[in-house]
């Protein structure tokens, strides 16, 4: 397993430990690491898709994004365990050896978008060639995955079907580039 080192993102985001106002990159220069937002999930519907689009077509001035989905049970699966051992089968086939993983798990980080801001920061900076997102399908992520994960966090307390995941994910990227960039947040 290629795990990077990245300072250990910075000892698993020393960040996550302390509450921080302000990311430790506002108004530097970071490197616009891609991103690629991977999802484990049946098809969606239109309204989450136009969000989708929007918030992607904001992030692209920032970095490049992409949006790759995965078939949920892509083998028809009866058995649960089947279901999710086929779709990490999936998920592992597209991870770079030299991609920084985030796996969103409600067990994860509780992080804070100044946070997530410096997890971008810190991945584009130190040598990542892309930061790759992983939202899971009904029954979560396989044990490849996890053990595969550079960091899991969550985004809610709640947990999150894996459309809500993805909206609530793909704003709070764009928000943690208007905060790297020092500017303003617009709804």
């Amino acid at each position: 397993m290629a795990v990077l080192p990245l300072a250990s993102l910075n000892s698993k985001l020393s960040l996550l430990s302390g509450k921080q106002q302000q990311s430790k990159f506002a108004g530097q220069s970071v490197r616009a690491i891609p991103i690629r937002i991977l999802t484990v999930g049946k098809k969606r519907s239109q309204g989450v898709q136009l969000i989708v689009d929007e918030y992607m077509k904001k992030l692209k001035q920032y970095c490049s994004v992409d949006d790759v989905r995965i078939k949920s049970n892509p083998k028809n699966a009866r058995d649960v365990v089947a279901q999710i051992e086929h779709e990490d089968i999936a998920v592992m086939g597209l991870i770079k050896p030299d991609d920084w993983v985030v796996m969103l798990d409600e067990r994860g980080h509780d992080v804070e978008s100044e946070q997530m801001a410096s997890l971008i920061g810190d991945a584009g900076n130190k040598g990542a060639s892309s930061l790759l997102f992983c939202i899971g399908g009904p029954y979560g992520h396989g044990r490849q995955l996890r053990e595969r994960a550079n960091i899991s966090i969550k985004l809610s307390s709640l947990i999150l079907n894996h459309e809500i995941a993805l909206v609530v994910l793909i704003e709070q990227l764009y928000r943690a580039w208007t905060i790297l960039k020092g500017q303003k947040y617009h709804h």
